[in-house]
């Protein structure tokens, strides 16, 4: 009786740690969409022309229902998260759209922006054999026959139909034929790609031929990251965690401190201390982390770093002091706002210090050179006094996720400030 019932008990464990996976697992998921490819050509048939919307798989969640699990206490938080993923999508957004060639030659293709992920499939968008305007109307041929090849995947055609003349289907060279140019055109709006070698940045080449025309253009091979959400809440204590650095300043330390509480009694601080004699650090919402003795600025800040939970951070100095004019929420509104930017500085007694770097490329035994110039590349539109630079002063407003993905240099100890921004510059 004793080992069926301890047989019951493993099972009702291993069902209750089996639900709880799920769960977190369909909490962590996005609803996609399917979106539908929109090609429009102007009347002048345009040599070029944009897709900004890609086609994507359908998603399904097998009937989840995100909504079922939020507490009531939680209120707006779906709200917030979709706010928070657009924002995500605004900031991971590049140039690189899908741009489909238009009959430069008879063949219409992607010049760019066509992305796979390793081992998967997806639909080649805008492939099509244009004769509009060309011999090739004139010459009407008995079959037309164009073929694709690529070198690290395979091809296809989705929903084959009896008669439908394909060669090399789910193989690297893909052949299609018709005699009918609409039909064959149906068919190449449905040839896919499957990645199948796993690497998570590379890409393919893919060459399209028709007759004594050929064209080639590229797969980017890319492996989609998740989203990194924070749930900004209601107010400026849920976005913005306050971060500084000390060492043997204590005095300045808790004027600093001080002056804070006065402005923003909630709001979290993290103290990272490495201190040859450490000293106690209290207060409300203050977060004290003792470090091993002396090991530098940067150290510090990386510990600071690695301890956020909001979605932004303000460093300080640990010898500043907050003013009647000192406003955070003017710093995350911008943020907000701009979802590009990834640190936004200010001033500091009325000095707004900014600088920016160039970066010259040299050859492999002399390297580089890398200039820091006062100055900065162009105003911010829409905010006076704003501008977009490199570096800023010790007093600045970043995206944790940001910051976190660069991080910095422990072994700068104590002047390291333009260091740890030029490694930021590259994305």
């Amino acid at each position: 009786m004793m080992c069926r019932r301890y047989m019951h008990l493993i099972f009702y464990l291993i069902f209750l740690g089996a639900a709880l996976i799920i769960y977190f697992i369909q909490s962590g998921m996005l609803k996609v969409k399917k979106s539908t490819l929109a090609h429009r050509l102007s009347p002048e048939q345009s040599k070029i022309s944009s897709l900004t919307e890609l086609p994507r798989p359908n998603v399904s969640c097998q009937g989840a229902e995100l909504r079922k699990f939020v507490p009531y206490e939680m209120d707006n938080i779906l709200e917030r998260r979709a706010k928070e993923y657009k924002q995500h999508q605004l900031r991971r957004k590049t140039n690189a759209d899908i741009i489909i060639a238009s009959a430069n030659s008879p063949l219409q293709y992607p010049i760019t922006g066509f992305r796979v992920a390793p081992l998967k499939k997806r639909l080649i968008p805008g492939l099509a054999l244009q004769t509009q305007g060309r011999s090739l109307t004139a010459n009407k041929r008995e079959v037309y026959k164009v073929s694709l090849s690529v070198k690290s995947g395979v091809l296809s055609v989705e929903d084959l139909l009896d008669g439908d003349q394909v060669e090399g289907q789910g193989q690297s060279e893909l052949t299609i034929s018709s005699s009918s140019l609409t039909q064959l055109n149906d068919l190449l709006s449905r040839v896919t790609y499957t990645s199948t070698i796993y690497h998570i940045r590379t890409s393919d080449l893919v060459s399209f031929t028709f007759e004594d025309h050929k064209a080639m253009f590229p797969i980017m091979i890319r492996r989609p990251s998740v989203p990194v959400l924070y749930d900004p809440g209601k107010d400026i204590n849920s976005q913005v965690t306050i971060i500084t650095k000390t060492f043997l300043r204590y005095k300045e330390l808790n004027v600093l401190i001080q002056s804070i509480r006065k402005f923003y009694p909630n709001i979290k601080i993290i103290v990272a201390d490495d201190s040859l004699n450490p000293e106690p650090v209290s207060g409300n919402n203050i977060e004290h982390y003792i470090m091993p003795p002396a090991q530098g600025w940067f150290a510090g800040r990386n510990l600071a770093v690695s301890q956020l939970t909001t979605k932004y951070f303000l460093w300080v100095d640990d010898d500043f002091v907050f003013l009647n004019e000192t406003r955070i929420e003017s710093f995350v509104e911008i943020m907000e706002a701009l979802p590009e930017l990834d640190v936004l500085g200010g001033e500091v007694s009325g000095d707004q210090f900014y600088f920016v770097l160039e970066y010259d490329e040299g050859d492999e035994s002399d390297g580089g050179c890398l200039r820091r110039i006062r100055g900065f590349h162009q105003p911010l539109p829409g905010y006076d006094g704003c501008f977009l630079v490199d570096g800023v002063v010790n007093y600045f407003l970043a995206r944790t996720d940001a910051v976190r993905s660069v991080g910095f240099d422990p072994f700068l100890k104590r002047v390291a400030h333009t260091d740890g921004l030029c490694y930021g510059t590259e994305d």
